[in-house]
């Protein structure tokens, strides 16, 4: 008899409201497999259950299936098909898990099993969540303005930042608030932030460096499994890279180890397995420039906090040589923004011989000099101004071995090896070899342009007029402050001269010639432009 109704406690079937509220009324925990008619109840986590429940023989735990269509509580719930499990303790909502992610639902089951018994014999307050999944997917249908995907993210330029996730096991535990609390009090400033469910594909695609690890698929499904937090972080003061500290911070991936070492670190607090360690920190610069390109593609970085006497940013030349820009324009360029590059400038011209010459005027001697110059004048090139911080080397490291075989071999992964051209010795991308370098060679493909312009009489702000002018590129020479005569006003219009608003134009830029001088000057200046 006791093995039967430890069977029926097993398969509790939920089909309307009033057995939705007996099930909550039961004591002790229960895990509630959501599911619709159309769907069924997860199948692949039955087996798990029973297994659970034998292991167990605890009389405090309850498993049970709840049909969505039928049960007014759980009307959020329709029209989805992914795995969800509600945890119920005392009618109140403790924890929430989507996806058949076994390791971390079996963990999930004995931690709010551990933590109702807690309750039940100290007699201390239960902790009741809301499932922020579901709260986001009503955000997003109610205002699809506010999706987190199209918001634009700027990342200043003179700060580092690093790409942090709080994953599903800890939003999952209503623990993300608390940790987001935490980074803050240790001084990490929060760029952007985003909470995401990502899908298998996108876990697979994140996580793609892993592939080949055994763990992979665990990986993929554990942070397919719910709701993660997704955070751009940077640090106030004191911390020229923000990257070393986070990953001080949050310690060790591996979790044992966090706790031997720095029990003090975020994975230390939170993680329990390796898998299972908490958060998310990128590795290095050229990984964050990645992460961060992947979860906000539309970030865009501004120079307004950067120091105007300091250049907030380094320029390179990027050359990609006729072959792989007829073959592979777009995924090479697609790969210069993942690693976190602007492209400033961008030009497709065919070089004659003449210029071929010029620009490798260093190796006319060299016995491949003929081989570079057919490659160089069979097609277009394509001619790029990259911007980011470190860009010199960052670009270099990222292009790998100038030999192509030798990239291939010690390489592969570098753009040299990937986008290498059989049978030819000849490399398909260029990059300067120092800031002083790059700086030559952005000039001769991109060379500088002069312009006038004038802010007019009147006009308030002019010097952040001025510095917004810089801040976008240009360089300002010959600036001078002067009221302008008739005479002149009418040569600098010249073009507008048989508009009727010429006369009007003209009064208005040399108007009360003579009066209040100081208040009528135009502020005349040359400015430069890298085209």
């Amino acid at each position: 008899m006791a093995a039967k109704k430890k069977e029926i406690s097993l398969q509790i079937n939920i089909n309307n409201d009033e057995q939705w509220s007996e099930a909550l009324a039961l004591k002790g925990l229960i895990v509630v497999d959501v599911y619709q008619q159309w769907c069924g109840p997860c199948r692949a986590v039955v087996g798990l259950f029973r297994k659970i429940k034998n292991e167990l023989g605890d009389e405090l735990l309850h498993f049970a299936t709840a049909e969505a269509d039928g049960i007014e509580a759980l009307e959020m719930y329709r029209g989805k098909c992914e795995p969800t499990f509600l945890f119920y303790a005392g009618g109140e909502l403790v924890s929430v898990l989507r996806g058949p992610n076994a390791p971390l639902l079996q963990k999930t089951i004995q931690e709010e099993l551990s933590n109702e018994k807690n309750v039940l014999e100290h007699g201390g307050a239960r902790r009741a969540v809301k499932d922020e999944g579901l709260t986001e997917e009503e955000e997003v249908n109610d205002d699809t303005e506010d999706h987190p995907h199209d918001e634009d993210v700027t990342v200043p330029t003179d700060k580092s930042y690093t790409v942090a996730i709080i994953k599903p096991d800890v939003v999952a535990h209503g623990k993300a608030d608390e940790i987001i609390m935490k980074i803050q009090d240790a001084g990490f400033v929060i760029l952007a932030h985003e909470e995401r469910t990502l899908t298998e594909a996108e876990a697979q695609d994140f996580y793609q460096h892993k592939a080949a690890e055994p763990y992979f698929q665990e990986l993929v499904q554990f942070m397919s499994s719910g709701p993660s937090h997704v955070l751009v972080i940077s640090k106030t003061e004191g911390c020229e890279d923000v990257i070393p500290a986070w990953r001080e911070f949050i310690g060790p991936a591996d979790v044992e180890e966090a706790r031997r070492e720095q029990p003090e670190s975020l994975r230390a607090q939170y993680g329990s397995e390796s898998l299972l360690n908490g958060l998310h920190g990128s590795s290095d610069r050229e990984r964050a420039s990645r992460e961060l390109a992947f979860f906000f593609p539309n970030f865009s970085f501004s120079v307004w906090d950067s120091r105007p006497e300091e250049e907030p940013v380094e320029r390179t030349l990027a050359l990609v040589r006729p072959d792989a820009a007829r073959e592979n324009r777009e995924e090479i360029l697609s790969r210069i923004r993942q690693a976190g590059f602007r492209v400033a400038m961008q030009k497709e011209l065919m070089l004659t011989e003449e210029q071929v010459r010029l620009f490798y005027s260093t190796h006319v001697e060299e016995e491949y000099f003929n081989s570079l110059m057919e490659n160089m004048t069979s097609g277009p090139v394509l001619a790029l101004a990259l911007v980011k911080e470190g860009a010199v080397e960052h670009w270099r490291n990222i292009l790998g071995p100038k030999d192509p075989i030798k990239a291939k071999n010690e390489q592969p992964d570098s753009l040299r090896a990937q986008f290498s051209v059989e049978n030819s010795s000849i490399n398909q991308l260029h990059g300067s070899s120092s800031s002083e370098e790059a700086e030559k060679e952005i000039s001769f493909f991109f060379p500088p342009e002069d312009t006038l312009a004038v802010i007019k009489p009147d006009t308030q702000h002019k010097e952040e007029i001025l510095e917004e002018i810089q801040a976008k590129g240009f360089t300002i020479s010959q600036l001078k402050d002067t009221i302008l005569s008739r005479e002149m006003a009418e040569e600098f219009y010249k073009e507008h001269r048989e508009k009727p608003f010429f006369s009007q134009l003209v009064d208005y830029m040399c108007r009360n010639r003579g009066e209040f001088c100081r208040a009528q000057k135009s502020t005349i200046f040359k400015i430069s432009f890298i085209r």
